[in-house]
């Protein structure tokens, strides 16, 4: 009986050990040759969960990036400049040697972002000044005699091709339109079509 009693005791001690092997989960490490190197639990195999953008995927690191942009105009040394992407216009001035003393210092924002392949001019004061006149005649509808190309010219009511290029000969010619009946010196353009036109145009 003694002897049934040791083998129902060794029985329980083997499934007792059987079940407590089981019970806690191991990870081993081994190197490069199979060979185990270590010992760790799962916690080892544990990581910082990945920052995620708005899409929901994994956002990767990214080291900032180079541009180049075209720096031209009134500054002391044009040429194509390699900047950091984050850079903005007035760095990319300073690199180019910074303006001459003919450039219109305030027509560029200075702060404004850059993109690849860009090209930033910066103009002399004169040019400054016909680019802002030429914008706001633009924005008021306005065609200006002395400024127009022929393309403008022809969105003129009347004016066709063969008309817009009359214009131009006179501009060269005359120097330019000193008032807006001016172009009524220009065959084919009499009072009739000028009454049709004189709202749309300036000098």
């Amino acid at each position: 009986m003694m002897k049934g009693i040791r083998i129902i005791l060794c029985a329980l001690a083997v499934l007792q050990l059987l079940f407590c092997t089981g019970c806690e989960k191991k990870a081993l490490l081994y190197d490069s040759s199979g060979t185990q190197k270590a010992e760790a639990s799962e916690e080892a195999f544990q990581t910082e969960p990945l920052e995620t953008r708005e899409d929901g995927n994994p956002a990767e690191a990214q080291e900032p990036g180079l541009i180049c942009v075209y720096v031209c105009g009134e500054v002391e040394a044009p040429g194509v400049y390699e900047l950091p992407a984050s850079s903005r216009i007035g760095e990319a001035v300073e690199a180019a040697g910074g303006m001459t003393e003919e450039a219109a210092d305030t027509f560029l924002n200075l702060a404004g972002h850059m993109t690849d392949g860009q090209k930033i001019e910066v103009p002399s004061r004169e040019d400054a000044k016909a680019l802002k006149e030429q914008q706001e005649q633009q924005e008021g509808g306005l065609v200006n005699l002395n400024t127009a190309a022929k393309e403008q010219l022809m969105t003129l009511t009347g004016i066709g091709e063969s008309k817009a290029e009359d214009i131009l000969d006179y501009r060269e010619q005359n120097g330019g339109f000193r008032t807006k009946e001016d172009l009524m010196q220009i065959p084919g353009i009499k009072e009739r079509v000028f009454e049709k036109i004189k709202d749309q145009i300036t000098v």
